[in-house]
């Protein structure tokens, strides 16, 4: 393969990645914007996204969260992946043969999986009244718990093992480069779930429809991935979470 469809495929696979990104959140944006502002604009199609954003207790509700989880995993984690997915075009620089693509659709089959159990989570959730139509927390109880799980987490030995492979990520695919771009890239979203689906779960504390919150939580993700950046930064965040779920248990009493 000439160097010259190389570049021409890797600039395709970074554009599609990107496109995703930009897509998720921009589907992520329209759903939360307030139903009387999408009536009023009539950018966004008023009915579809109003049918979209719509939970009912049935299958359909569940499908419609089950799309919206996924569509936060899509634009929050994709961009956490960037530096293990530079890592993988290097390689294919250096001479190796790659697909990009497919290392994206396993990782992203991964956090699809996540969405189906997180969208039937907020479903038990919110029948027992412990969360809003809009995934908020209405219970002190359930939001301290989850700032405490997610804190005690970030010292534990999994937390710690699953970053260290998101932090050296040309080690990893070495490590794993026999089994395939689409095995590996499974294997890189279920190291990457190992990472985040406590700091995800979060969504649940700060809003599953707050972009604030989606906004904050990926940079802090993507930054603790980093290893210059990210061993300062576990810990302390551990400690912030857990003195956050005290705060919650102190003003709930």
């Amino acid at each position: 393969m000439s160097s010259g469809t190389l570049r021409h495929g890797t600039t395709l696979s970074w554009l599609s990645l990107f496109g995703a990104v930009l897509g998720a959140w921009a589907a992520l944006y329209a759903m939360a914007i307030p139903a009387d502002i999408r009536e009023a604009s009539r950018i966004f199609g008023s009915d579809f996204w109003e049918s979209l954003c719509t939970v009912t207790p049935d299958m359909a509700g569940y499908g419609r969260l089950v799309l919206m989880w996924a569509l936060m995993a899509t634009a929050m984690m994709l961009p956490t992946a960037v530096p293990a997915f530079k890592a993988y075009q290097d390689l294919s620089d250096s001479g190796a043969e790659t697909r990009p693509v497919r290392l994206a659709v396993g990782f992203l089959g991964v956090w699809w999986g996540f969405a189906i159990v997180a969208g039937a989570l907020q479903m038990v959730l919110a029948q027992a009244d412990l969360v809003s139509d809009f995934g908020d927390s209405r219970s002190a109880l359930l939001s301290g718990a989850l700032l405490l799980i997610s804190g005690a987490y970030q010292f534990s030995p999994l937390k710690a093992a699953c970053l260290d492979k998101c932090r050296a990520p040309v080690s990893f695919f070495l490590q794993h480069w026999s089994k395939g771009p689409l095995h590996m890239g499974l294997l890189l979203g279920a190291t990457c779930l190992g990472c985040c689906w406590a700091l995800m779960l979060l969504a649940f504390v700060g809003g599953v429809m707050s972009l604030t919150f989606m906004g904050v939580a990926t940079l802090i993700m993507t930054f603790e991935k980093l290893p210059q950046i990210g061993r300062w930064l576990d810990r302390p965040l551990g400690v912030g979470l857990i003195a956050g779920a005290a705060w919650v248990a102190i003003i709930g009493i």
